[in-house]
Order: C-alpha cells, then structure tokens, then sequence
C-alpha cells in the first residue's frame, strides 16, 4: 500500500510539475497581480483537481470508453475556454502600462471570487487533466483498491497540488519576480495568450 501511495505521488508530482495552463494561470497571476489573488486561483484550480480526481474514482475512464459524444463535449468546451483565455491575455498585454506607471496589482486585490473561478475553470479545462485522471490515473484506482485507500489517494492528490501551485504562487509573487514582470509584461501576457490558444486550439482539433 505504501509502495502504491508513493507511486501515485511520484506520477501525480510530475504532471503538477510539467507547464500548462494551471501552473501558467497561477504564475501570471502571482506575478501580475498579487499572491493572495494568486492563491483564490490556487484554490479554484485544487477544487476542479477534487473533480477530475472524484470522478475518476468513480469511473472515468469507463464512462469516456462508453460515450464518445461526452468525451468530445469535455474537450470542445475545454478547448473554447483556452482560447477564450488566450485571447483575453493578448488584449491585456495590449494595454499594458508604461513599465514606470504604477504596478496595478497592489491595487487589484479585489474580485477574488473572479480569480478562484478563473482557476476552477482553467483545471476543468485543461486538456491535461482529461488525459490524466482518464487514464493515468486510472490505473492506480482498479476495483481491488478498496474505500479507505481511495480515500488516502483522494487526499493526497489534494495536498499535492495545494501545495505545489501554493509553491508557485509564492516564488512568483516574490518582489524580485514581480519587478521583472513589470518589465517584460506585455511580452509576458503575450506569450501565456499564445500558448492558452494553443493549448485550446490544439485540445479542439484533437477530438
């Protein structure tokens, strides 16, 4: 049982760990606006892993085996929000500030609903999270695994992430990162708007 808890931790670490829309959400959030806005993201983002990964134990990969149609559903609207999102990055790096203006972050510490539901829904659509809890992580949930080891594997997976993006949030929120951030904003915000619309571009013409 330890050997599989360790497993499922090793496996889950690198998928947190490999860039994609959640770790770039949390950093240009951290970065541009603060780490307390960042951690609401953290929090949407943890909240829409408790949803893969409930489902998953529940079934997924049985249920995407038998309709297709709710597989391709998943990844059009995953996809559509990618886009959405890339496209609202490249229109904020289109306004962005003189690097001497005052950094609008330290003032933007409202609308944290807004930031935990922006991360919410960046998990539920990452393309990534539809391939790992519906396979990946799948494996590791067969039916000898029995409701307590669910369970542990349930909160671990939890912990992991809170713990890692809540990692990332704090080294991107740093004075020195969010410095460099100001400087290189409007490249910044480009660069996560390109790749948000890849990722969804990429996400809708895989189904």
């Amino acid at each position: 049982m330890l050997m599989l808890f360790a497993t499922v931790a090793l496996v889950h670490l690198i998928a947190l760990m490999s860039p994609g829309p959640d770790f770039f959400f949390v950093s240009q959030t951290a970065a541009s606006r603060s780490h307390r806005q960042a951690m609401y993201g953290v929090m949407g983002i943890t909240l829409g892993v408790a949803i893969w990964a409930a489902v998953a134990l529940l079934g997924l990969h049985l249920l995407l085996s038998r309709m297709a149609w709710l597989h391709n559903l998943i990844t059009l609207g995953g996809g559509l929000y990618l886009c959405w999102m890339g496209w609202q990055l490249l229109r904020a790096a289109r306004r962005q500030a003189p690097a001497d203006a005052n950094p609008p972050a330290v003032a933007a510490d409202g609308g944290r609903e807004h930031r935990f539901l922006r991360g919410l829904l960046t998990n539920l659509a990452n393309p990534k999270a539809v391939i790992y809890f519906g396979s990946v992580f799948s494996l590791f949930v067969g039916d000898n695994i029995d409701a307590g080891a669910r369970f542990g594997i349930f909160a671990l997976i939890l912990g992991e992430t809170l713990l890692w993006f809540s990692l990332v949030a704090v080294v991107l929120a740093l004075p020195a990162m969010r410095r460099g951030y100001q400087r290189l904003a409007r490249w910044i915000d480009d660069v996560a708007g390109v790749l948000f619309a890849g990722f969804g571009i990429n996400l809708i013409l895989s189904r």
